[in-house]
């Protein structure tokens, strides 16, 4: 990049004005920004974009990037996930929650192509089998670790890995897959999506909604599912989770149930 004689000085000029003045105490405060350089507490979001059907469908039938932005607030811009607006946690247990952010819970979203999720699991927490059905998963555990399994389609091999912090993993859009925290501190893990929408649904969850006939039939009989009977069904959960749920329960000194 060139500049002429003239502009260097105009900048010079600027530069040495910008220099000798004295820095401001604060930063002049808008609705829903940070007021202080770090001195006083961080802007509460009131979530009034969560799951306004009103303004979603404004935002989905805007015609223009430059009409959606205008429907919205600076605020809206910024998704919590430590405390995240609304009842939008899922897959919520004992040992942890899964936060998403979509168009539905973060209405900014909208016209991105993109959502994401942020997962706690506690020691041994395990966030059960399930899939995405219209996005691909690409998970990175930003504290702790993860043992994680994945099965795309009949007749493809079990892929199993131990994924470090700050490691990918990426789970194929419809690919059956779990995360297991191997550890006895927090696992904290950031999943992006290639969807606004990608939605969830729970393996397990879902197939024993099914008629008791037809489960019955898929399974080869009749089955128990009671955590006491754990060991009579073993076999079905694949080996390498049920060992690192055993290793882990022992190490953390939790009792099974």
């Amino acid at each position: 990049m060139f500049f002429r004689a003239s502009t260097v000085a105009v900048l010079a000029a600027f530069a040495s004005s910008v220099l000798a003045a004295p820095a401001p105490s604060k930063v002049e405060k808008r609705q829903g920004e940070v007021v202080g350089l770090g001195q006083e507490p961080s802007p509460t979001y009131t979530g009034r974009a969560y799951g306004n059907l009103e303004l979603i469908a404004s935002l989905l039938t805007a015609p223009l990037q430059l009409d959606r932005v205008a429907l919205l607030r600076d605020e809206d811009f910024v998704f919590d996930f430590r405390n995240p607006p609304g009842n939008i946690q899922v897959a919520t247990g004992n040992a942890g929650r899964v936060v998403v952010a979509n168009r539905k819970t973060f209405p900014a979203l909208i016209g991105t192509g993109s959502g994401m999720a942020m997962g706690f699991l506690g020691p041994c927490g395990f966030n059960t089998p399930h899939t995405h059905p219209r996005a691909t998963e690409l998970n990175v555990p930003v504290v702790g670790s993860l043992n994680t399994t994945m099965i795309l389609e009949n007749g493809v091999r079990l892929v199993n890995n131990i994924v470090g912090t700050f490691q990918l993993v990426p789970f194929p859009q419809g690919a059956i897959h779990q995360e297991f925290n191997p550890d006895c501190g927090e696992t904290i893990f950031v999943a992006a999506f290639n969807n606004e929408d990608f939605g969830t649904s729970q393996t397990a969850d879902n197939f024993f909604r099914l008629a008791n006939d037809v489960v019955a039939a898929s399974v080869g009989g009749n089955i128990v599912i009671d955590g006491r009977d754990v060991d009579q069904f073993r076999d079905m959960i694949p080996r390498n989770v049920a060992i690192g749920v055993e290793e882990c329960l022992a190490k953390c000194g939790l009792a099974k149930r």
